[in-house]
């Protein structure tokens, strides 16, 4: 890439324009802010653009290796004043390490920095008394004006909070998968981290201001001697905090590994950085151990705090999370009621003292989570811990499980019907079903329900069904948690919203509550880790609605589909179109007798709507399509790839990419087996020119009739096979069907988790404007000309490619 093509960034030392590679970005960027605002040092005394120079060797006259940030004792920056080089450049650390051994030996310097954006390390530079220059590798570097054997040895009221957490997380993470002897497994790494953190925040809340923390590593300690120190501190801990340290818990990392740990945070108050800035950091860790194989995925910060500030929880609100996984939904929700807290109680005239006693009993007395996942349960404990003192509201038990068999502590402190606000992402899909009659025989949703033909109405029967998707049972055990009145939040699947086989559930939902918002999130919002459509309900348990229901449906979440930030994000406006009400195309409100059997966001858009108001103001009949089917039924599904033969030699086999609204693209068929003609799909699916073929699944909603030419052709599985009665014209329908008139219908209907499809007790509810035979023969005709004109075109066409083979 020439280097004219390069996006800039602007260095946050010198202020100059620079190429955003990524060493500059990832790297140079990240720990010259550090260097700055953990270590203290002065702008003047540092210099990254342009670069400083040292020699490649001894001997030579002129300075060619550029150091990526030098750092000197004072704002001269002459090369005897040079202190401390950062190598930044993205090696491996054996190679960052020769690298950097280079630049100190052939510098004055006497400290060096390896750090990719990915790891770090510290070196110190001795010299021998006769003249060989050897490196040892140090916890950290000095503060400004700290000298180097004074690393370590601090006291409470030295540590500083710091905005610089992430990537110190990120840092210990990397280090840890690289280097940890007996431990590689992300899960593993991280609650050893957990463990670790805890002796932190412990040391920094039980060691008084002017006493020496314990949680540190001096630079000439013996690694034994650091690593007893925390052992011992971590024994203390699980004395003093059972409910956080499990009796068995140990910290089984080396010795190197824990000394880089202690070495990396000493410096930090982790009590007094932001909230955001720790749960971040610490989300940048465990989210390598979290791979979503159980359904379960952290939900992003910005659509957490949208939730939290829609619900607005207060300080009398018992709030849970019955899936908290790590945490989330109760960090944010805390923060929003602390926050409240501070204002209320700073306007009363209350002290600090005071105000953090009544938040840490918040805390405790009105938060509660509960995870199946040890994990994860203990991962909420540490983060509850980091920001609060809510830690004995966290319980590992499966809330899914008749909460008899929940242990003591749980059962005491988590009863239905006792909660104000209940928030959460429950683990769904279908990959992690829940069985055993035990358990679903708990939910009237674990039944099966049918649909009484006669009042439309689902029905519970006395069936326990074989098996159930966990969001399904979750919908009815949050509903059970909230007491009446209560408020929720859940992140659901877009499946269980729109998909004709759960519209019981829904039922369900709203004969023990009603909607009071529906907000559809973007398709990558879970990126990169699944990508999935879903949405957030809300709903408030008891009597029916009587405001109005707000609509929201976003296209942008912050991110990419590969997790890349991008500018455009429609989550943070969210909340503050909801309070107040401001109305525009993608947020709005409907009366809730406008609510259907269908929860899907999209449905209720006002261009649907005006679309369908402008169908019914014509002047000629108006009828369901289902009036006018014959019959309708899915393609057939022949998923084995052994049965497609040449074109000379089977049958056409009609895919979704080969409809088009110009018709059926002939190079987009395959051919099956003409042994398959006996096969039962195959003779089902088999299509005239009568038939019309539309897609149902990907880009759904486009129709097409078949032309001469393709008679006796098979329609595949994603499509859907229709015949209208013989009085209507079939080219007049798929006309109609691809028109604005149709289109916005169909598009309104197409709804799914992972692809858009349309199911067939939606598409017989589409509107058909139908006027005479005279007048659908008309519009009708006019395609079917269109459709043969194509037919005999590619006849001629053939029969010109078989004249030019005959002249040989």
């Amino acid at each position: 890439m020439a280097k004219s093509e390069y996006m800039t960034v602007t260095d946050y030392i010198s202020g100059i324009e620079v190429n955003a590679i990524p060493e500059e970005i990832d790297a140079v960027q990240v720990f010259s802010r550090q260097l700055i605002e953990d270590y203290g040092y002065p702008k003047e005394h540092i210099q990254t653009h342009p670069q400083h120079r040292v020699k490649v060797r001894p001997s030579d006259t002129k300075k060619e290796y550029p150091v990526d940030i030098a750092v000197f004792l004072d704002a001269l920056k002459d090369d005897d004043g040079l202190y401390i080089v950062v190598e930044c450049k993205k090696k491996n650390r054996k190679d960052g390490r020769t690298q950097l051994e280079n630049y100190l030996t052939l510098s004055t310097a006497y400290l060096g920095v390896w750090f990719n954006g990915e790891e770090r390390f510290f070196l110190r530079k001795f010299v021998k008394p006769n003249g060989e220059v050897v490196f040892e590798e140090i916890p950290n570097i000095p503060k400004f004006r700290q000298r180097v054997e004074d690393i370590g040895l601090y006291k409470r009221q030295d540590l500083k909070p710091t905005h610089n957490l992430k990537a110190i997380f990120k840092s210990i993470r990397n280090h840890l998968a690289a280097n940890t002897v007996g431990a590689t497994r992300d899960e593993v790494l991280a609650q050893q981290l957990i463990n670790i953190i805890f002796c932190k925040i412990y040391d920094e809340k039980y060691t008084a201001p002017n006493d020496m923390v314990k949680f540190r590593a001096g630079i000439d300690e013996k690694p034994k001697d650091v690593e007893k120190r925390i052992l011992d501190l971590f024994t203390e801990v699980k004395t003093n905090l059972p409910e956080v340290i499990d009796s068995e818990d140990k910290i089984t990392l080396d010795t190197i590994s824990l000394l880089f740990i202690v070495g990396e945070l000493q410096n930090y108050s982790l009590m007094q950085s932001e909230r955001d800035v720790v749960a971040d950091a610490f989300e940048t860790f465990i989210g390598h151990a979290l791979k979503g194989g159980l359904g379960q995925f952290f939900t992003p910060r910005n659509v957490v705090k949208m939730i939290v500030d829609i619900l607005q929880p207060t300080e009398n609100d018992k709030i849970i999370d019955p899936a908290c996984g790590s945490g989330g939904f109760l960090i944010e929700s805390l923060k929003s009621v602390w926050d409240k807290i501070d204002q209320k109680y700073m306007t009363l005239g209350w002290n600090e003292v005071e105000i953090s006693k009544k938040k840490i009993e918040v805390a405790t007395k009105n938060f509660r989570g509960i995870d199946k996942d040890y994990f994860l349960s203990k991962v909420a404990k540490a983060y509850m811990n980091l920001v609060g003192d809510g830690t004995t509201g966290i319980f590992c038990e499966d809330s899914l499980e008749s909460p008899k068999n929940w242990r003591s502590e749980a059962k005491s402190k988590v009863e239905f019907e006792t909660f104000d606000v209940l928030l959460t992402n429950p683990p769904f899909g279908s990959k992690i079903p829940v069985v055993g009659a035990e358990k679903l025989s708990q939910f009237e949703v674990g039944h099966k329900w049918k649909q009484n033909k006669e009042t439309g109405k689902w029905e519970k029967t006395t069936k326990l069904k074989e098996q159930e998707e966990p969001q399904v049972l979750f919908v009815e055990r949050c509903l059970a948690l909230l007491k009446d009145g209560g408020r929720m939040a859940m992140v659901l699947p877009s499946g269980i919203l729109g998909n004709e086989q759960e519209e019981y559930l829904r039922q369900y939902i709203l004969s023990k509550g009603h909607l009071f918002a529906i907000v559809e999130l973007p398709f990558e919002t879970f990126s990169p880790h699944v990508t999935i459509n879903t949405n957030v309900l809300f709903i408030q348990k008891g009597e029916s609605a009587k405001n109005d229901i707000f609509i929201s449906i976003n296209e942008f979440c912050g991110h990419d589909k590969k997790g890349r930030q991008i500018e455009k994000d429609d989550i943070p406006t969210i909340a503050a179109s909801y309070q107040y009400k401001t109305v525009n195309e993608q947020n709005f409100f409907i009366k809730p007798n406008l609510l259907e059997r269908s929860f899907v966001a999209k449905r209720y858009l006002q261009k649907y709507i005006r679309n369908l108001e402008t169908i019914s103001k014509s002047k000629y009949d108006i009828v369901n399509f289902g009036d006018i089917i014959l019959t309708t039924h899915n393609g057939a599904n022949i998923d084995d790839a052994s049965i497609y033969v040449e074109k000379t030699q089977g049958i056409p086999y009609i895919l979704v990419k080969s409809i088009t609204k110009e018709g059926i693209n002939f190079e987009n068929l395959k051919y099956i087996k003409q042994s398959l003609e006996t096969n039962r799909d195959v003779i089902k699916n088999t299509v005239d020119e009568n038939s019309i073929v539309m897609t149902r699944a990907g880009n759904s909603g486009i129709a097409a009739n078949i032309p001469p030419d393709l008679k006796s052709a098979v329609a595949s599985g994603f499509l859907i096979n229709i015949k209208v009665k013989k009085e209507i014209n079939p080219y007049y329908i798929v006309a109609f069907l691809n028109s604005e008139y149709g289109q916005m219908q169909l598009e309104r209907i197409s709804s799914g988790s992972i692809l858009q499809s349309i199911r067939s007790s939606d598409l017989k509810k589409i509107k058909i404007i139908l006027p005479t035979t005279a007048i659908q023969n008309s519009i009708g005709n006019k395609l079917k000309e269109a459709i043969y004109a194509s037919a005999q075109a590619r006849a001629k066409i053939e029969e010109a490619n078989n004249d030019i083979l005959k002249l040989v």
